[in-house]
């Protein structure tokens, strides 16, 4: 995950208010489930000693967001009585996180963000398609319809030569409204950023319609078998397609990451180092590009007056002139430092072996 939007976050003052819990509203009584969540929540941060205003605005984003659809997690992060960060995960965290802390808890943002791929889906069929382009955290950005020409794009049984000259028509017509379609998909892809086409509609069109779109384009459509204009009833189907599509490709960016790490680790001297000793070394130097974070548990470090003094302990740091220092969660401490020097934070889970749960890839 890119941690450049988690700067200004990191650096408000705390302490903090990290939250992160299922808000799945596919239940009768999930209104009531939230309600019970959110008092929940409340008598947790009440009893780890978090201010009243800042427990009520927490309060008030829970109560005053709007339903999801389906399930659903949400994140919370805030401090100094308002709410820095609110928004939804592309999947429930395992377990409900509630945390009142000098440092935000940004692990399970990192794990379970709905930032994802930018995408552009297009639901062809003969006469023209719908174009709906889809920002890296799941949101609409735009939806674009595309209508071409309707009269005549069915082709009729018969073997005369009339029959024949509709036919070349029909033809003529569907390349021509497709052709359109690959121009505007291809200029909207390109007005998004849109890393990823999603094809779908009527198997003939949508084949077609790859055909026709620029190299640029072409390379980055992928088709699916699930979709149709003007029918909500695939509109799931549909979602589902696109959702294993875009798991796919993040857990295959994972396992690029992993293989990456474990090349570099390999190698003497390598751009990769595992554990709290040499991932700290490598955060106070700034040397790091990419934070790994698996289950690091309770373990804590030392931490300086900047985010990124880290170390195993006080002596260590202060033998760096990182005194004074205080005692913090390793799993808050590290992210923070991430975010502070401008590094990546990946966050696995049992795919990847990390020594006391932290690694990191080096710059060059």
């Amino acid at each position: 995950m890119d941690t450049t939007t988690l700067r200004e976050l990191a650096g408000t003052g705390g302490p903090y208010v990290s939250v992160y819990f299922e808000d799945s509203h596919d239940t009768e009584d999930a209104a009531k489930q939230l309600e019970l969540k959110r008092r929940d929540i409340r008598e947790q941060l009440t009893g780890q000693g978090a201010g009243d205003e800042t427990i009520d605005a927490v309060d008030r984003a829970l109560r005053d967001g709007r339903p999801p659809v389906g399930r659903s997690g949400r994140a919370v992060l805030a401090a100094q009585g308002r709410v820095l960060l609110d928004e939804g995960l592309a999947e429930p965290p395992g377990q409900a996180e509630v945390r009142f802390s000098e440092l935000p808890y940004l692990t399970p943002l990192v794990a379970h963000s709905a930032i994802g791929t930018p995408h552009l889906v297009v639901v062809a069929d003969r006469t023209g398609a719908d174009l709906t382009a889809v920002d890296a955290k799941g949101r609409r950005q735009s939806v674009v319809r595309v209508d071409g020409d309707d009269h005549p794009v069915h082709k009729v049984r018969g073997g005369a030569e009339a029959h024949h000259d509709i036919q070349a028509r029909v033809e003529e017509n569907v390349h021509r409204n497709l052709d359109q379609v690959a121009e505007r998909t291809a200029k909207l892809a390109a007005e998004t950023g849109a890393e990823l086409i999603v094809l779908a509609g009527e198997v003939r069109a949508r084949r077609e319609l790859r055909e026709l779109l620029p190299k640029a384009a072409k390379e980055i459509a992928t088709e699916v078998t699930a979709g149709a204009r003007a029918d909500s009833a695939t509109g799931a189907q549909l979602d589902a397609a696109i959702g294993e599509l875009l798991t796919g490709r993040r857990l295959a960016r994972l396992d690029r990451v992993a293989e990456r790490y474990r090349a570099e680790l390999g190698r003497a001297p390598g751009l990769a180092v595992s554990g709290l000793e040499g991932v700290t070394t490598a955060l106070r130097e700034g040397n790091v590009e990419t934070l790994l974070v698996t289950e690091p548990g309770d373990a804590t470090v030392a931490v300086g007056e900047q985010p990124a003094q880290v170390a195993v302990d006080a002596g260590e740091l202060a033998a760096f002139g990182g005194a004074p220092s205080t005692e913090r969660r390793a799993d808050e401490a590290l992210p923070v430092a991430a975010v502070s020097v401008g590094a990546g934070i990946v966050v696995f889970d049992e795919r990847l072996d990390l020594a006391e749960g932290f690694g990191a890839i080096l710059r060059h």
